[in-house]
């Protein structure tokens, strides 16, 4: 690994030292702009597309939720197998499989935990589904009020704009927002030349310096894109933040493929402990599974 490489102060510029391997040094004296790749890093939204993307093409899923007690048994679960289907610019969706233990529904077959709901929000579609697109402009918005519709957004802020200020967690502040230079400074950067899937990659991660692990909401965050034009196939995520009316500590894996023209998901692994003042604890892993 070469030596940290230090970035020009100019407040447009990420002024902050990235370690580099040597095949990225090599770029970088080529003429390769490191400048221009943070600001991708930043401000993508491929990753985003293509979660939308997935509402566009006929897929099957497999989905397995558990849900654990604190001596780490499982006390309900969902395992179902989904089949979308896509005609006239109109999406809907058949359960192929179905099989759930302990009290994972409520009566009217509604979700008795948080987690399942947010689950059931990305990657299940009830009736008919039509007019959407993967147009992807601008920042995440709320759509609609009450608790369910904020974690909804929160949800997508943590998976889509990771490293930014996550609206309306109380305690939290600007802590998740790594580029910020007040969080950034509790950082150890790195960028690194690897192969994912067949394809060369650059790979950037960001890890807490000793220290400040407890000051920080990412303990570790990497994205693998594409060298060819910066497209994210990979991305790994470990969070965890205590208070006095929350904490929560999760692990996400996700993986995507090349489709055609699409860019979509291929493999989601989520490991998370969450607790919240007025919802009590859960204990959840999922993994959802999507072929094409």
């Amino acid at each position: 690994m070469a030596a940290p490489v230090y970035a020009q102060h100019d407040t447009s510029k990420f002024a902050y030292p990235i370690q580099m391997d040597d095949v990225v040094v090599t770029a970088t004296r080529s003429g390769w702009d490191l400048q221009g790749f943070i600001r991708r890093v930043r401000n993508d939204t491929t990753f985003y597309k293509a979660f939308r993307s997935l509402h566009l093409v006929p897929f099957n899923a497999t989905n397995d939720i558990r849900v654990y007690d604190k001596h780490g048994k499982v006390e309900a679960s969902l395992y179902s197998k989904t089949k979308q289907s896509v005609h006239n610019g109109c999406r809907s969706m058949q359960v192929l499989e179905e099989k759930t233990t302990g009290d994972f529904y409520k009566r009217r077959h509604r979700y008795n935990y948080y987690t399942a709901e947010l689950y059931a929000y990305l990657f299940f579609t009830e009736g008919e589904v039509c007019g959407e697109d993967n147009i992807v402009a601008g920042m995440l918005d709320q759509r609609g009020k009450g608790q369910m519709e904020k974690s909804k957004f929160q949800l997508k802020q943590l998976m889509f704009n990771p490293g930014t200020h996550i609206s309306g967690v109380p305690f939290m502040g600007d802590k998740a927002a790594i580029f910020d230079p007040d969080v950034a400074k509790r950082y150890d950067f790195k960028l690194t030349s690897e192969e994912y899937a067949g394809e060369d990659c650059y790979v950037f991660r960001a890890v807490p310096k000793k220290g400040e692990e407890k000051n920080v909401v990412y303990n570790d965050f990497a994205t693998w894109f594409r060298k060819s034009d910066y497209a994210i196939l990979a991305r790994d995520y470990s969070l965890s933040y205590n208070t006095v009316v929350y904490d929560f500590d999760v692990k996400m894996r996700v993986r995507l493929l090349q489709k055609g023209n699409y860019l979509l998901p291929a493999r989601i692994d989520y490991d998370g402990n969450w607790y919240v003042f007025t919802k009590g604890r859960e204990r959840v892993k999922f993994t959802a599974l999507f072929t094409y």
